[in-house]
């Protein structure tokens, strides 16, 4: 006489999950990570490049929505821009136009090392005080790239920073300094990455700040072009 063989079905149990869906969850699916924050970033460049800084603010900001691009303006009708007194000047420039950014984006054109509102707006964007300084972080606009000549092989040098930036950045020492200056990056994540390193600056290499010289009283000599734009 045969015999009945038995079989005992197991019943696996789905792993425990830490969230759910309108749809009840999905128990084989990873927890969504956060959206990757998106920082308030004060824009610092020279007017004779808006049509690139436009360019840059639409790709980043606007379309790669990486951060939130704080409103452009100029100092010229202000009354604090006649001011002697530097910290008034630097407080007024801190409150109406850097806001709550937290961190500053220095856009290097062939000229912008020869405009003094760029300094001033770097000199309030270090300040320390009643709050952390912004993180600085720099880039090359494309117009200023190193070109070379195809018929003489030769080429032109990178662009001159502005005093203050370079006071605060060294390529031979890169991780004793408080700016960062990169070429363009090539991806929303890359330029994501920099922000965020910029940011974390603010507490982990604060003291590394050099903001001591006096701000620019007036536009220098283009050391480009070789006259006062």
């Amino acid at each position: 006489m045969g015999c009945l063989r038995g079989y005992v079905a197991v019943i696996l149990s789905p792993p425990a999950v830490s969230y759910s869906n309108i749809f009840g969850g999905n128990p084989y699916l990873s927890p969504v990570p956060p959206p990757p924050p998106k920082r308030n970033v004060f824009i610092s460049a020279y007017h004779g490049d808006q049509s690139e800084v436009d360019a840059f603010i639409y790709k980043w900001a606007t379309l790669q929505k990486v951060f939130t691009a704080k409103a452009l303006g100029t100092f010229d009708n202000e009354d604090f821009i006649n001011s002697n007194n530097p910290e008034y000047v630097m407080g007024q420039i801190r409150s109406k136009y850097i806001g709550d950014a937290s961190v500053t984006i220095v856009l290097v054109g062939k000229c912008t090392q020869s405009r003094r509102y760029v300094d001033w707006e770097i000199k309030a964007s270090l300040r320390r005080g009643q709050s952390l300084p912004n993180g600085l972080l720099a880039f090359v606009l494309p117009s200023a790239m190193p070109k070379t000549n195809p018929f003489t092989g030769l080429s032109t040098g990178w662009p001159h920073v502005p005093d203050r930036l370079a006071a605060n950045w060294d390529f031979n020492q890169q991780d004793k300094c408080y700016a960062r200056y990169y070429t363009m990056p090539d991806s929303a994540a890359q330029m994501r990455l920099n922000i965020e390193a910029a940011f974390a600056d603010r507490t982990n290499r604060a003291n590394l700040i050099k903001n001591d010289s006096e701000m620019m009283k007036y536009n220098a000599k283009c050391r480009v072009c070789g006259v006062t734009h």
